[in-house]
């Protein structure tokens, strides 16, 4: 039994799948009156510790390009995703795979670099760092550290400034027989309206399985934070699923252009899916609303899971695996992550109709960078299908997709416009 439970969380790890107030859309987009260029990045191979290269252009990319050879250039680890908040890029992991709050910055001649000033967190349990932005100067985030509090941050200074001041372990902690680890905020932290939505952990796993894939409630539960007081409102309950989120950048929740926010939730059956669901709360409202999106509903026999969401004029577009899901790594013939298997659609909210996208090849996993995004006004998708010897962008218009830009080594990740430091 030890040895599946490692296996199983060393396979979790390998698995591209928590967050600012507004996730993957253009409202990230710095203002066109500001000096700024964009940033690109790709991944050298599907491994743990995502090996990879940034590099920065003066405008968007056209035909292929070459992330390796730029001037820009820079080599590192962990270059499988990002946040961005009103032209500033943050990650949840350093060059180095060390976890916790880090800040990119690009020079007027192009040239990238991690801020010098950074928040560190606990370095083994996974979801350290996860993170909300409010503001220029306010946000929060997990640290595995002190699982039961909210911690706060300024994103500008990215320093610490303190933590929530309330009791949410007297309010929330669970004393059932076999949970492993317990905490609030390690998958999902999410502002809406001066509400912090943060996901209940409770945990069979311990150690680095803690909070992966095993869900000791048959339910997700998120904790309702008002943040003008920082107390406990309430606990919002989403019925038979479980694995809200990851514990990477893809924070797998997207707001709508009307302030509606859909979250994903990856299933009950480890990473394999099984009861996968997209749930909605409304913009004016902080409960679940009785609209949900289920993946048994597209097929019926429940063999897969949604892996992302990006919402805008209540459509969403959904990446869903196109067979049956296999656990482990390439080598061991899984493919979750180095799979061509996963194909877009978009989802009409009034009536959940499907409408595949036209023009794209199947991808593999987006895993921690976004699958769809919004930038300069354009909806892009990241396709990554090295069988059709293209790894790059596409621009969606309606649900057609054409050929924006490829890389010629590797495979992309993300894609966005900085403000210049």
């Amino acid at each position: 039994m030890k040895n599946k439970s490692i296996i199983a969380a060393l396979s979790a790890l390998l698995i591209g799948f928590v967050s600012c107030s507004k996730s993957n859309d253009d409202e990230t987009t710095p203002p066109s009156t500001t000096e700024s260029r964009y940033i690109l990045q790709t991944i050298s191979e599907i491994a743990q510790l995502k090996p990879g290269f940034m590099a920065s252009y003066e405008a968007v990319p056209t035909g292929t390009v070459s992330n390796v050879t730029q001037s820009s250039s820079v080599s590192g680890q962990a270059n499988e995703g990002w946040r961005t908040y009103n032209g500033q890029v943050f990650k949840m992991f350093n060059a180095s795979f060390e976890r916790g709050i880090y800040k990119l910055n690009v020079a007027a001649d192009g040239k990238i670099s991690y801020d010098t000033r950074s928040i560190k967190t606990n370095n083994t349990i996974n979801g350290s760092g996860n993170f909300a932005i409010e503001s220029e100067t306010k946000g929060y985030y997990w640290d595995a550290d002190d699982p039961w509090n909210i911690q706060t941050f300024n994103p500008t200074t990215v320093q610490r400034t303190g933590k929530l001041d309330y009791d949410f372990e007297t309010k929330l902690k669970k004393s059932d027989a076999g949970i492993g680890f317990q905490g609030l905020g390690q998958h999902f932290l999410a502002i809406k309206k001066g509400k912090l939505y943060a996901d209940i952990v409770y945990s069979k796993g311990t150690g680095s399985a803690s909070g992966m894939f095993n869900d000791f409630f048959p339910n997700v539960y998120l904790a309702v934070i008002d943040l003008t007081t920082g107390a406990y409102e309430k606990t919002l309950t989403i019925e038979n699923t479980g694995s809200i989120g990851y514990i990477n950048d893809n924070e797998m929740y997207s707001f709508d252009s009307n302030g509606d926010l859909y979250i994903i939730c990856q299933g009950t059956n480890g990473a394999l899916g099984k009861n996968s669901k997209i749930v909605r709360i409304k913009a004016d409202e902080t409960s679940i609303d009785s609209w949900e999106l289920k993946f048994s509903e597209f097929k019926s026999t429940d063999e897969g899971k949604f892996t992302a969401v990006f919402a805008k004029d209540q459509k969403l577009i959904v990446t869903i695996n196109d067979v049956p899901l296999i656990n482990g790594t390439p080598a061991q013939g899984g493919n979750i992550n180095a799979g061509e298997i996963w194909k877009f659609y978009s989802v009409d909210v009034s009536d959940k109709k499907y409408t595949a996208i036209e023009g794209v090849p199947l991808s593999t996993n987006s895993g921690g960078a976004y699958a769809a995004f919004a930038l300069d006004d354009k909806i892009l998708l990241r396709i990554s299908a090295p069988s059709a010897s293209f790894s790059g962008f596409y621009e969606l218009n309606g649900t057609t997709a054409t050929k924006l830009f490829g890389v010629a080594e590797g495979y992309v990740a993300n894609f966005a416009k900085i403000t210049l430091q």
